[in-house]
């Protein structure tokens, strides 16, 4: 590798080409990053303590774009959000499609600064960056930039040039993708007229490039065949970032296309190295089986082993499996931050003074009146005041009205997550309780409600096609003012159950839903609380959270085969 690529890949991924020891193989658990995670996009900085930082797409929850770190690839701690506050990106609040919001980011490193390039789908397309991952507040707004696609990246070449290729929809019969480029100024953010850059292989659409520079090779990596079944990792390279490139005679380097795999779907990937010159890949996947019906985390980050020889096309190490072998870095926790580790289960009681864990998650723009831990009068309590609309909405409803949500990832195959509740309502229309969320089109709900002037009740309803029915149930005055446990429980692969009970007492089982409900589209499902008066204006009765629990109990990886959940794993 001559020095101008030596630089360049050093910038890009903090490679230490000076640290070759040999790390023995051990095995890789699969997903590295379970639940809703897709698109990651990982670099290793040596400067940073040897750590690996990844981002991962989020579309409408915030805040947005999780910032994950890792010492040994396989425990991983959220230690911020590069998308953590109104003013960064004022626009995403106002975004009305629920496929829309924070598409693929890809995450670099240059200069000292972690940067992030994004297409926000229904906003703008832009970049920003921090000095130090670990503070929130050190984040920048978001530079709006000129780029007429999505999934764009950020590559700087060995002259300096800031290049950004995208995927953009280009108006033929029938439409089609292509891979465009622009130059970047900074800090402007002012560009270029595109201009096209490579098809990949012809399978439609290209989408999710990265380039890098290696032994004087300008390499292209890309997504093809869209992000379910016919996914699949594809490169090429030139001696230019402007092209032209030849592709891989072994593309496609990565794929679950046409196999039997439980992980499916596998692609949009990036790559990189660890301290001692060991090449990794990550990728999104789904935990479908070829069916691709139940997969209710949507797209998950899984890792796997790679091999880049000097001037060889790059090897990657698949078919991904829940258990595969790599020489990872040896296992440690020591990761900075107070966020949690993305296995670990909750255990909260909302006590005087803590804040809202970093992990939990609103749709759009929260009202942050709405949710106020230990209240006056109630410590120990989450209160949730009630928006106007339901978690589906209405015909009247606008994403700047807001919902009364926040939750926390589905990230095991198997769970229970609880709550009690404490909440008496009095108006018509007003409900709280406990939703299994995928979007405001897809979601479970288990509720408190009032349906009358005389009497509470316990609703269950559900939002999407095929939907179960509506179970209402009568609650008792006692059961109300004493509080109530509301359970979630994903009982096998396949199914969903929501139970009630007095707080402290029995819980009995009033709905069963299938996983297909919360088996689609770019998202994966949340688990969490809401509280809505369903319209009447009137209902401004606030209910009282406490005891939140989420415990994984397994995680499937196919064939009847289970690992523990929790990443307790050596």
């Amino acid at each position: 590798m001559k020095a101008a690529s030596i630089f360049i890949a050093a910038s890009l991924a903090g490679v230490g080409y000076s640290q070759p020891a040999k790390q023995k193989n051990s095995t890789i658990y699969n997903p590295i990053l379970p639940g809703f995670n897709p698109d990651p996009s990982c670099v290793f900085v040596k400067e940073w303590d040897n750590t690996f930082f990844c981002a991962t797409s989020t579309f409408l929850a915030f805040p947005g774009i999780p910032i994950y770190a890792s010492k040994d690839l396989q425990n991983f701690r959220l230690i911020g959000h590069a998308f953590n506050r109104p003013e960064q990106l004022p626009a995403f609040g106002n975004i009305t499609g629920q496929q829309q919001g924070w598409y693929a980011p890809t995450l670099r490193y240059h200069n000292k600064r972690f940067w992030i390039i994004n297409s926000c789908v229904g906003a703008a397309t832009g970049y920003w960056s921090t000095p130090d991952p670990y503070r929130n507040d050190a984040w920048t707004n978001v530079t709006p930039t000129e780029i007429p696609g999505y999934d764009p990246d950020l590559f700087w070449d060995a002259d300096g040039t800031v290049y950004s290729a995208f995927a953009k929809t280009v108006q033929t019969d029938p439409f089609t993708t292509e891979i465009h480029q622009v130059n970047i100024s900074m800090p402007s953010g002012n560009t270029t007229i595109d201009r096209f850059l490579w098809n990949g292989t012809a399978v439609q659409p290209p989408e999710g490039p990265h380039m890098m520079l290696k032994d004087d090779y300008h390499y292209l990596l890309l997504a093809e065949g869209g992000t379910a079944q016919a996914h699949q990792v594809t490169i090429g390279r030139g001696k230019s970032a402007q092209g032209p490139f030849e592709a891989d005679p072994a593309n496609p380097i990565l794929t679950a296309y046409n196999t039997t795999e439980y992980f499916q779907t596998v692609g949009h990937a990036d790559l990189f190295q660890d301290a001692a010159g060991n090449w990794w890949g990550v990728a999104l996947s789904t935990r479908s089986g070829p069916e691709y019906e139940t997969w209710p985390m949507g797209r998950e980050t899984v890792l796997y082993p790679a091999k880049w020889e000097e001037g060889q096309w790059p090897v990657l190490g698949g078919p991904v499996k829940g258990k595969m072998q790599g020489p990872l870095p040896p296992p440690n926790r020591n990761i900075h931050g107070s966020g949690a580790f993305i296995k670990d289960p909750d255990y909260y009681k909302f006590s005087p003074g803590s804040p809202v864990p970093s992990h939990f998650s609103y749709w759009r723009f929260p009202k942050t009146d709405n949710y106020v831990v230990s209240p006056r009068g109630h410590p120990n309590t989450l209160r949730l005041f009630p928006g106007r609309a339901n978690l589906t909405g209405d015909a009247a409803f606008i994403p700047t009205d807001g919902i009364t949500f926040i939750g926390r990832r589905q990230t095991d195959t198997l769970f229970t997550y609880s709550v009690d509740i404490n909440y008496t309502p009095s108006v018509f229309g007003e409900e709280s309780g406990v939703t299994l969320f995928l979007t405001q089109n897809y979601h479970a709900d288990l509720g408190i409600v009032r349906l009358n002037k005389t009497g509470n009740y316990l609703r269950f309803r559900a939002e999407g096609p095929n939907a179960p029915k509506q179970t209402v149930v009568s609650v008792s005055q006692k059961w109300c003012e004493q509080g109530m446990t509301l359970q979630i429980q994903a009982y096998n692969t396949t199914h969903f159950s929501f139970s009630a009970g007095p707080k402290g007492g029995p819980i009995k089982q009033v709905a069963t839903v299938p996983a297909t409900l919360v088996s689609n589209g770019f998202t994966g499902s949340f688990v969490g609380v809401y509280a809505t008066n369903n319209g009447n204006a009137l209902g401004k009765t606030p209910s009282y959270i406490s005891n939140w629990v989420y415990q994984g109990q397994g995680q499937y990886i196919g064939d009847g085969e289970f690992y523990p959940s929790n990443g307790q794993r050596s």
